[in-house]
């Protein structure tokens, strides 16, 4: 006999158990399916695990620059094992506290697979296929995430070619890496691997790194990396990847011809797909197109009545935190509440290489596109009295706002701590703040976040800390 819910959730990362738990709040009797482990890939295997291993490539950075701060320090080195072994644990810790809000919320939890049976009944399966409950409920909520996307030429097979899973749980460190891909993924491993010693080789297709964020964000860490060390190959292709020995011999098509890198293992970090399949989808009615759930962006509704979809499972961006924002907007819709529908023009991305970059809204290149006449500012970190004593100068803030009506476009940052600081533009263009507003609200100094502040100030030509030349 099945068992019923008001709302059933389909996976549990940070789309789906954001909208069991707001369920639970909002009185509906609610149910999670969870085939691998609480939390997702996010908090298991994604954004959590793979900060902690970028903050211990940052502390042995730091170390070895100690002598740069007046302090020596020596015999240090990285302890790959050891780096792992502490980025699992934090992986563990946050599940286990979903696990705790999953009880705490009155959530009932089911291990396995769900797959539609009707429009309004779902088998949990487990790994061999077989029924072990059925649920019925009023409201489903599929929140089923993404996986690593599989280009033709480069298959995964966990030993030659690995995804982003396998690059953070390998049990050696290799030697040498070719990571395909200078999307967020691409660059934050390129990032740890580097600095803990593996030569690495980074393939893109694009022009520059990070190729969705601004063309001068983009240049800025590609100068930089290459500056650390890292053999930097854009506009470039990986044709094959053939075993040679204990390695791999990759053949990549750059603009100066053919090239050919030895590697331990190639990490490919080209984009994600949803998890579509084996979820009883097509037979239900659910549309699916390139991977991912058509939704109406407002209701996220499926088109079937009862039938919902957030997260990756929908489409870019492929953010945790959009995830979360999408199912609260749409529980709080099913509780006849009226929240605010979240406008997909300001939610910021951030990658969490070193330096950091953050942004949100257009690049300048959009907005010109666009039509617009820009007001642009930059402002340099190296002119940051708080970057200087950092020690970080590398970086900057760039702003670019509407000429005519002053509206503000789009942020984009690169350096150290930017993560922590892009929340200003986003909550600024949400509000439809000016960027004489920006300017008049007192920052504190010396800090990093001001650099905002600073280059408005140079968009607006009313800087006062680069020299530049007033304009009448």
């Amino acid at each position: 006999m099945a068992k019923e819910f008001d709302v059933c959730v389909i996976g549990s990362g940070p789309g789906g158990y954001v909208a069991a738990i707001r369920a639970s709040q909002l009185g509906f009797s609610t149910a999670i399916i969870e085939k691998r482990h609480l939390g997702g890939v996010c908090l298991n295997i994604g954004c959590i695990p793979t900060k902690a291993l970028l903050r211990s490539a940052e502390v042995l950075e730091s170390i070895q620059h100690a002598s740069d701060y007046g302090i020596e320090v020596s015999g240090s080195k990285a302890d790959f094992g050891g780096m792992v072994k502490r980025s699992r644990g934090v992986a563990n810790k946050m599940s286990k506290g979903v696990q705790f809000l999953m009880k705490a919320n009155k959530i009932q939890v089911f291990m396995g697979t769900g797959v539609f049976a009707s429009k309004n009944e779902l088998q949990v399966q487990d790994e061999s296929g077989k029924e072990t409950e059925r649920i019925k409920a009023k409201h489903f909520i599929i929140a089923t995430g993404a996986r690593p996307r599989v280009l033709p030429n480069l298959p995964i097979d966990g030993k030659m070619i690995i995804d982003s899973e396998a690059a953070m749980t390998m049990e050696k460190q290799p030697k040498k890496m070719v990571i395909v891909g200078a999307g967020a993924i691409g660059v934050e491993f390129a990032y740890f691997y580097h600095t803990i010693g593996t030569e690495v080789t980074l393939v893109e297709l694009q022009k520059n790194l990070v190729p969705v964020e601004d063309a001068d964000v983009g240049r800025e860490l590609g100068k930089i990396y290459k500056k650390k060390g890292i053999n930097i190959l854009t506009e470039s292709t990986v044709e094959s990847v053939t075993k040679k020995g204990k390695g791999v011999e990759v053949t990549i098509n750059t603009k100066k011809g053919e090239q050919i890198v030895e590697a331990d293992v190639v990490l490919s970090a080209v984009g994600v797909t949803g998890n579509v399949e084996g979820l009883g989808l097509e037979e239900i009615g659910v549309k699916i197109e390139r991977g991912a759930i058509v939704v109406d962006r407002s209701t996220y509704s499926t088109g079937v009545e009862g039938i919902y979809a957030v997260g990756d499972i929908i489409g870019a961006p492929w953010l945790a935190h959009k995830a979360s924002h999408e199912a609260i907007v749409l529980v709080e819709q099913l509780a006849g509440k009226h929240p605010k529908e979240i406008n997909y023009e300001n939610i910021p991305g951030c990658t969490y290489c070193e330096p950091q970059v953050a942004s949100v809204g257009m690049t300048e290149a959009a907005a010109k596109e666009a039509g617009y006449e820009v007001k642009v500012g930059k402002f340099p970190l190296s002119a940051s009295g708080k970057a200087t004593a950092l020690g970080h100068e590398e970086g900057f803030v760039k702003v670019i706002f509407d000429a005519k009506y002053g509206e503000w476009l789009g942020c984009h940052m690169i350096g150290f701590g930017v993560t922590e600081m892009i929340a200003e533009a986003v909550v600024a263009r949400d509000l439809e703040t000016t960027g004489h507003e920006i300017i008049s609200a007192v920052h504190p100094h010396p800090t990093l976040s001001e650099a905002v502040m600073e280059a408005v100030a140079e968009a607006y030509n009313e800087g006062v800390h680069l020299g530049t030349p007033v304009k009448h």
